[in-house]
């Protein structure tokens, strides 16, 4: 019984049209063009330098596309174990007519082919949207893009705000800043100023989030209560201007040591006090402007600087939302849909959206986003979590063609818990073990970034 019923939750969530609510996808370039375009995803470039595949063999520049795959393929045999192998099968079966179940050196290159053939025909992007069953696709953008020459009602802006809270001392990001918003920073004042006129670009063309990626050590502050020294500080970060009192910190100080001093001064400065004034100032634009803020916690990056593009990245067990908690208290106007590295934090994410009101629990994230951690994570949540502050899935996707198998691979999970964990366990009607899954699959997203 149990998998014939999950059978039928499966199918009924697969009738389902989506919003994906977190993508990397480029508007103006959506689809693959060809086998290269989905299998230089760092999932595969990465699982194949891991196992063994020089790095320079696959990350030259000028290779061509099809060497490229070539040489991918033939690390594939030391994969075909992983989900996201059974993505690539799953989606070169349902999209090119793919007959087999392995891709190998004797098959891939008649693949390759016909995915390039049927790649170059006009719609596919739209083939690939339909067969998805996709309607909205969130984007990633940087804060000064123009968002134009796409439909944003389709590929809807999401502002990114990582630059301006860890890499705004870096002269280039200023300039693009000023280039963006007319405003040169220099002070609380003018910071201000130019984040509302992000904000107002962003709203004017349909954006329905900002997001922000946080390493395990940040942690925000409530600026309502002591906004300290923060002019002098952001003339410091910003511009160079140094502090009156930091001649007082380095005046009995070695002369030889001054100048380290002051670096380390600088970068205490900048990653105690500037970066969370940021982050407050964008939460306050979040406030004003209705938006929520999709926090994704825990990331390291360049854990292992030799790994491939995107192949460096790793969490650690040091993350705390408890660093949060003065945010989430000060704004519950503000909506939160967060997202963490590692299934270890799953629980304490949980905890906090038991609890806070504007805390909700959002997708399956990076390390995640495997079946035996959705499960266990999706078990939890629905046992714990209010139904209506539940995002079930986002793809993470960079090209539309990874939307079927990775939210099918949600859909398969998320029915096999509701099978047995509503309808067996509890006694729920298969009726309202779908009416759950439709809820945090499409329901919520509709309600937390449309306010439906």
């Amino acid at each position: 019984m149990s998998t014939s019923l999950e059978q039928r939750l499966f199918q009924a969530l697969e009738e389902l049209v989506l919003i994906d609510p977190h993508t990397h996808i480029n508007p103006h370039a959506p689809a693959s063009q060809t086998l290269a375009d989905i299998l230089g995803y760092h999932y595969y470039t990465e699982l194949a330098h891991s196992a063994g595949l020089p790095k320079d063999c696959i990350e030259r520049p000028n290779l061509d596309p099809k060497t490229k795959v070539g040489r991918l393929v033939e690390q594939l045999a030391d994969l075909d174990n992983t989900i996201q192998v059974s993505w690539l099968i799953e989606m070169c079966q349902e999209f090119f007519g793919f007959q087999d179940d392995r891709l190998t050196p004797q098959n891939w290159e008649s693949l390759y082919d016909a995915a390039a053939k049927k790649m170059a025909e006009p719609d596919w992007e739209e083939q690939c949207l339909r067969r998805s069953k996709l309607e909205g696709v969130f984007l990633t953008n940087d804060f000064d893009d123009p968002l134009t020459g796409f439909d944003t009602s389709r590929y809807i802006p999401c502002l990114r705000t990582d630059d301006l809270v860890f890499k705004l001392d870096q002269p280039q990001v200023q300039e693009r800043l000023a280039k963006a918003t007319g405003v040169e920073v220099g002070d609380r004042k003018s910071l201000r100023k130019a984040l509302r006129k992000l904000f107002e670009h962003f709203t004017k063309h349909g954006a329905r989030a900002c997001a922000i990626s946080l390493p395990p050590w940040f942690e925000p502050i409530d600026f309502r209560k002591d906004a300290g020294e923060i002019d002098s500080d952001l003339r410091f970060v910003l511009g160079g201007e140094e502090p009156e009192y930091l001649d007082e910190l380095i005046a009995e100080i070695d002369v030889e040591l001054v100048e380290e001093t002051k670096d380390r001064f600088y970068e205490q400065r900048r990653d105690d006090v500037v970066s969370p004034f940021i982050f407050y100032c964008l939460v306050e634009c979040c406030a004003e402007f209705g938006l929520p803020f999709d926090l994704m916690i825990g990331v390291n990056r360049q854990v292992y600087p030799g790994g491939v593009y995107q192949g460096q990245d790793l969490f650690d067990m040091r993350v705390s939302l408890i660093q949060y908690a003065p945010i989430f208290n000060a704004f519950p106007q503000v909506t939160f849909p967060i997202s963490v590295l590692g299934h270890t934090s799953n629980q304490e994410l949980v905890s906090y959206a038991w609890i806070f009101p504007n805390v909700a629990t959002n997708g399956h994230w990076w390390y995640s986003n495997i079946p035996t951690y959705i499960e266990q994570d999706t078990r939890a949540r629905l046992e714990a979590v209010p139904r209506n502050k539940q995002i079930g899935y986002y793809s993470d996707m960079y090209k539309l063609e990874f939307a079927l198998p990775k939210f099918r691979m949600y859909r398969r999970v998320l029915a096999k818990v509701l099978a047995s964990d509503f309808v067996i366990a509890r006694g729920w009607s298969e009726e309202q073990a779908v009416e759950l899954g439709r809820q945090v699959l499409r329901g919520n997203v509709e309600r937390i970034f449309y306010g439906k």
